[in-house]
């Protein structure tokens, strides 16, 4: 790594773990106009050959329902200096959108997801890997009552859901990724010790990168 290329920072963890909340309160810290987002979530890949009711049965929680490889050819087009065309995802049709997000190179590259640390060649982009580890039951409430205000979802769909592919694709997948993680953070959102730690090592890396 060049005295030049941004500083990729992961933040991993189970569905609805507060991933999101964690990134935003940390690159608040370091000032979020020096990020650029890249949401795993967006990189779902697109099934248009199926129809609505087969692509709502699809494993959306195992590795292979995402396009990482485009993700990591993203990263590595930032870490060179150039912008990206992110995908976005309808999910409630279960569908890319023909719509696109621009995204410019800047000194942090940020990457979330619950699967991001499954992934040997995506790992080893990352400089920090933070993994967010929230109680299963907190993590239910939270996804259930998402997925009904944000995803237009059924009660029945999403309980449905976390028992047949979320909680089997977390234990087999998720949870052995955390030893992955060059930071674990219990509790989410809420830690701010552990928040204040890595926004400190962040800091210290910016600076080393002379980005700061």
């Amino acid at each position: 790594m060049t005295d030049e290329m941004p500083v990729v920072f992961g933040v991993a963890g189970g569905t609805a773990s507060g991933k999101t909340t964690v990134a935003h309160t940390v690159l608040d810290g370091v000032g979020a106009h020096q990020v650029a987002y890249l949401p795993h979530d967006a990189y779902y890949k697109d099934r248009p050959d199926l129809t609505f009711e087969e692509r709502a049965l699809l494993n959306y929680d195992h590795p292979n329902s995402l396009e990482t490889k485009l993700l990591e050819k993203h990263i590595k087009q930032l870490l060179k200096g150039k912008a990206v065309q992110v995908p976005v995802y309808d999910f409630s049709h279960h569908r890319r959108t023909e719509e696109k997000v621009l995204v410019e190179p800047s000194p942090i590259i940020l990457v979330d997801g619950i699967l991001i640390l499954t992934k040997r060649r995506l790992r080893e982009l990352m400089d920090i890997k933070v993994f967010v580890d929230t109680d299963s039951d907190v993590r239910f409430i939270r996804r259930l009552k998402r997925d009904m205000d944000e995803r237009s979802r059924s009660l029945d769909s999403v309980v449905t859901q976390y028992l047949e592919t979320v909680r089997p694709m977390h234990i087999k997948f998720v949870e052995p990724s955390k030893r992955f993680a060059d930071v674990i953070i219990p509790g989410g959102g809420m830690n701010q010790v552990a928040i204040d730690m890595v926004v400190s090592r962040l800091k210290v890396m910016l600076q080393q990168h002379n980005l700061a």
